[in-house]
């Protein structure tokens, strides 16, 4: 019999107002032209923002800084040997579910397992075995019990279905419904005794990329819950009993993605506005589709200053100054640049006024 896991939630007015406001934004970036030296600086920046943040959620004691020591120059911090191994075994972790998203892999048991070994032991490991004992969530404090998870006999089951259902909601559900709820069921399964959390926000992170969602890895959805770690905590708590099932089994999980799609909404506006601030053009089909790639280096330029003079176009495009003069006149008669100053000698140039409304623009 086909294991199945039917979540329970309904697509509120403030969700629906959220997903289009993502999918705007979306489609904003998949159409604006990044440099591709401001893409991978933003890139990267935020890798190394996730890696610190999800490993912050769970103790590591690295600062932001430290992370980013341990991860480009491969430097493990002896007084903090533990906490150094944890964060570049995240960061391995990341790269590897980007690589998997790029290659559009299927979401399965072996892609969990393995996620999990890296996120744990490294990326020689073998991929981790469920659980095999009752494990329990406790306040750090009191010692209370915060959460008890299913039973471990109940896993692989739960785990069959979580898998399941994902397949059948890439037909009908949108991508970042799927991403917020797979990291719910993930952690409230809670399938390993370590390291659920982080894996469950790589493997939402591997559904938002895959799907198309990623916006090239350039925003840290893990810094956000982060920044506010009682929400998210408090927003994963769907019932108010600690027992799997004595309630969350079947519970109403509208305040998670509400909480998820939010967040998210709010990281890709705040991702956007760094994108375009960093050099980035929106672009238009009509208008900039004729673009050759010469003038699509102009226009990035334009991005921080008024004018251009034919030598510091030269320098930019590679060029004799003769060259680029020829070229520039072309581009005024046909509209691309006007003549800012008459004089021949330093003659300056601007964007003619169809072009500028591209400059700094986010719609």
């Amino acid at each position: 019999m086909r294991i199945k896991w039917d979540p329970r939630y309904s697509i509120t007015d403030k969700i629906a107002a959220d997903l289009m406001t993502i999918e705007k934004i979306k489609v904003q970036l998949e159409n604006a032209q990044i440099p591709l030296s401001s893409l991978a600086r933003i890139r990267e920046s935020a890798r190394i923002r996730s890696t610190h943040f999800s490993t912050q959620i769970e103790g590591n004691r690295l600062t932001l800084q430290e992370a980013r020591d341990v991860v480009k120059n491969q430097r493990i911090i002896q007084e903090r040997a533990r906490d150094s191994r944890e964060v570049k075994n995240y960061w391995d972790a990341l790269l590897k579910i980007e690589e998997w998203a790029k290659e559009l892999r299927p979401f399965d048991e072996f892609l969990m397992k393995k996620t999990h070994s890296i996120v744990e032991k490294g990326l020689r490991a073998k991929p981790s075995a469920y659980r095999t004992e009752q494990n329990v969530i406790r306040d750090s404090l009191t010692n209370a019990i915060i959460y008890l998870p299913p039973e471990a006999k109940d896993v692989p089951e739960l785990m069959e279905g979580l898998v399941n259902w994902e397949h059948e909601a890439r037909n009908m559900t949108p991508v970042p419904l799927i991403a917020a709820l797979v990291h719910y069921q993930f952690v409230t399964i809670h399938p390993f005794y370590d390291g659920n959390g982080r894996t469950a926000r790589l493997l939402s992170t591997f559904i938002l990329q895959r799907g198309g969602y990623g916006l090239n890895g350039i925003f840290s959805l893990e810094e956000y819950h982060a920044r506010n770690l009682r929400l998210y905590y408090s927003s994963l708590i769907t019932h108010p009993h600690h027992n799997y099932y004595e309630g969350r089994e079947k519970a109403d999980l509208t305040g998670w993605v509400g909480y998820f799609v939010e967040l998210l909404a709010k990281v890709f506006e705040a991702a956007g506005k760094e994108v375009l601030a960093q050099g980035a053009i929106p672009s238009d089909p009509m208008l900039l589709r004729r673009l050759d790639h010469r003038q699509n280096n102009v226009l990035s330029m334009f991005s921080s200053r008024d004018s251009l003079t034919v030598r510091e176009l030269a320098n930019n495009l590679g060029l004799s100054d003769r060259m680029v003069r020829n070229i520039v006149n072309k581009w005024v008669q046909e509209g691309f640049l006007e003549v800012l100053d008459p004089s021949n000698k330093n003659r300056r140039y601007g964007l003619s006024e169809i072009y500028r409304q591209f400059i700094g623009n986010e719609s």
